[in-house]
């Protein structure tokens, strides 16, 4: 059976993203980092035409990409369901970049995995996402970076629903160190 895939408009994909950081504010522990999401929600939130953002929750909740919850104050949050998640998951994965800090911290971030081969295509996506993101590959499964990424590690072994077989680590020494730092251009 054929599946369809379907596309969403770029205003559907915002408010869903905007249903997806509003989950992001209530989880963020620290003020800086709920400061940052509030601002970006409230840019946003502006820029959507309120009528039509209340038929497209409507919608979600058709898909079951959204569900309605009653709080003990009377009032109804919207959530995102699984498969809500999985969708703003998919808006997110191709925009992911690791920062580069000021200096350095000398660690180096170590992503190795062992996925079976019957998965081989989402090995050699995985693969490339680590190479996209600027990872040094040092064997097939091994890769390293400098500097902090376990974030988004996290957000793409989650991606491609590959947790259990992904690891990641970090280190203070390497062997051939100076291989590594004139590749990352850390002079």
């Amino acid at each position: 059976m054929n599946k369809e895939k379907k596309i969403i408009s770029p205003t559907k994909k915002k408010a869903l993203l905007l249903i997806a950081g509003g989950l992001a504010l209530g989880l963020a522990r620290n003020p800086r980092s709920q400061k940052y999401i509030f601002k970006t929600l409230k840019r946003d939130w502006k820029e959507i035409n309120k009528k039509y953002l209340y038929r497209i929750i409507k919608e979600f909740r058709e898909e079951r990409l959204v569900d309605y919850r009653e709080k003990e104050d009377g009032t109804v949050e919207i959530v995102l369901t699984e498969k809500g998640q999985k969708m703003v998951l998919k808006f997110n994965i191709d925009k992911i970049k690791i920062a580069s800090p000021l200096k350095w911290d000398k660690k180096w971030r170590v992503v190795f995995f062992d996925i079976p081969e019957k998965r081989r295509s989402e090995r050699n996506i995985l693969r490339d996402k680590l190479k996209e993101l600027g990872f040094c590959e040092i064997q097939k499964s091994v890769f390293v970076h400098p500097f902090p990424c376990f974030d988004e590690i996290n957000f793409i072994t989650e991606y491609f629903q590959l947790r259990n077989l992904v690891r990641y680590g970090e280190m203070i020494n390497i062997s051939n160190e100076e291989e590594f730092k004139l590749k990352f251009k850390l002079y």
